[in-house]
């Protein structure tokens, strides 16, 4: 979609009116008097409902004119403005409305506020993975957004915070790579994709098979044993716009990669199977967070850390009731293949752990499908050893309308981990808490680092969609972790 802005709307355009008191709008020169008349009776009529959206077809100095009218209430939070966007940019591909001119009132009163977060959302639900359609059978599209300006004086960079979608492109990678199927997007061709980011300053450092067999990491290499396609790690360096490259006490994000999981020998049913493209997607969220504070040029020094495999069955494969040796030095019973993930995890927080010496790790999985069953496919899980550090990300989450909800850890969790032959065992063999205790898992291997694990097996792909997103893959957490950033480290 193409976003521009004018001083005159361009009569050839559907026009759009969003009116929250209504009198500042009916007082506006934009509109002509026909308009205005449609305005104030659809005002009236709608005056104790919060949200309502109307079309409106007629005559106005011999010419058909298209109008549509949002009445809506002044929202605390600007994410409820975004929602607001994605539903009105909805409501417009319904009628069919290919173009349209956005006028909002009070827009010198709202332009640090809703009037940006109103196109923010316009353009996140705009998005639309696409890749492999026929030109013929793509779906209806808006193509233009014209916004009436009508302030004497616009800065730079107030243009181009409202017009360009610059700031987004990390949450649309996190949607690009989330949503192509397993036969393209694979270890390596992973790697290939993230190279954008190298033009905007990120650095990326890459473990091929061998290097990450010499470093230690079993138990990642465990999980990618069954698959042809050789495992990768990739480190994502953001050094907060300096040149410093040390990277000392750096935030760091970690990402799972599983760009697809078949469960191993200990094999999934095959319905729903073809969901598990998508079990890279924290790895897509991390690509996506560091991608994003490169561009919108974050003060924060970050890395981003994903362990990249594929999970498949064959003679090579991982078997039930292997035992591994982490990079951590500590040993695992694998009881059951499926749960790979925490194992990819775990060298990977290690090894973060030990060699950058971070300030905080936030790890980001589609973990565990027991989350969908606790929270289901509303909030992402919060799991973390550090109060202070959950109450930042819960502050960041109402901002961003990204909900997260914080679930419970304890020794008595811990200890269901135990195992007989090994140092700890992959699943406790019970039914209950399974998010609860694969998050136990992960914690031994962060030691005493402020650590916050968030399972989003449940929000990381959506079939109905999303007011911030259509069907399909949801970039969930690359916001929340932005804001996160942008309110405590900038």
């Amino acid at each position: 979609m193409k976003i521009t802005l004018s001083k005159k709307i361009n009569d050839n355009d559907h026009l759009v009116v969003v009116s929250i008191k209504g009198d500042t709008i009916l007082k506006s020169n934009d509109l002509d008097l026909d308009s205005k008349e449609i305005l104030r009776d659809f005002l009236k009529k709608n005056k104790d409902r919060t949200e309502v959206f109307e079309t409106f077809h007629f005559k106005s100095s011999k010419r058909i004119k298209s109008l549509t009218l949002v009445k809506i209430k002044n929202f605390a939070d600007d994410y409820k403005f975004e929602g607001l966007g994605g539903r009105l940019l909805n409501y417009l591909e319904k009628k069919r409305i290919k173009k349209f001119s956005l006028l909002i009132e009070e827009l010198k009163t709202s332009f640090h506020s809703y009037f940006p977060a109103i196109i923010r959302g316009i353009a996140l639900k705009n998005y639309k993975f696409e890749k492999y359609k026929t030109i013929s059978k793509k779906d209806f599209s808006v193509e233009s957004l014209q916004i009436i300006n009508k302030l004497d004086k616009i800065h730079k960079s107030q243009k181009n915070q409202i017009t360009s979608i610059n700031n987004l492109k990390g949450i649309f990678l996190t949607r690009d790579l989330v949503s192509e199927p397993a036969n393209i997007l694979y270890p390596e061709k992973f790697v290939e994709i993230c190279n954008v980011m190298k033009k905007v300053g990120v650095k990326i450092e890459v473990f091929d098979e061998k290097k990450i067999k010499k470093l230690g990491m079993n138990a990642l290499m465990g999980v990618a044993q069954g698959s042809v396609k050789p495992p990768r790690v990739m480190i994502m360096k953001w050094s907060g716009g300096s040149k410093n490259d040390k990277f000392s006490n750096p935030l760091a994000f970690v990402g799972k990669g599983v760009t697809f999981d078949t469960g191993g020998i200990s094999i999934k049913p095959s319905g729903g199977m073809e969901d598990m493209k998508w079990d890279m997607g924290g790895a897509g969220v991390v690509a996506g967070l560091i991608y994003t504070l490169a561009l919108r040029k974050s003060k924060a020094s970050a890395i981003g850390i994903v362990g990249l495999v594929e999970n498949m069955p064959d003679g090579n494969a991982q078997r039930p009731g292997d035992i591994v040796k982490s990079l951590s030095g500590q040993t695992i019973e694998v009881l059951n293949t499926d749960a790979e993930g925490r194992l990819v995890l775990a060298d990977v927080l290690w090894y973060v752990k030990e060699k950058f010496k971070p300030k905080l790790m936030v790890d980001l999985a589609t973990l565990t499908g027991a989350i969908i069953v606790a929270l289901g496919e509303r909030y992402a899980g919060l799991f973390s050893n550090s109060d202070s550090l959950a109450n930042k990300l819960l502050e960041a989450s109402k901002k961003t309308g990204e909900p997260i909800w914080r679930l419970p850890m304890d020794e008595k969790f811990d200890k269901l981990l135990d195992c007989p032959i090994a140092d700890m065992k992959n699943i406790t063999g019970t039914r209950g808490a399974g998010s609860i205790t694969a998050a136990q898992f992960l914690k031994r291997f962060v030691g005493s680092v402020d650590w916050a694990h968030l399972d989003i097996a449940g929000v990381t792909w959506s079939k109905k969609g999303t007011d911030f997103s259509r069907p399909g893959g949801t970039g969930f957490g690359v916001r929340l972790l932005d804001q996160f950033v942008r309110s405590n480290y900038e």
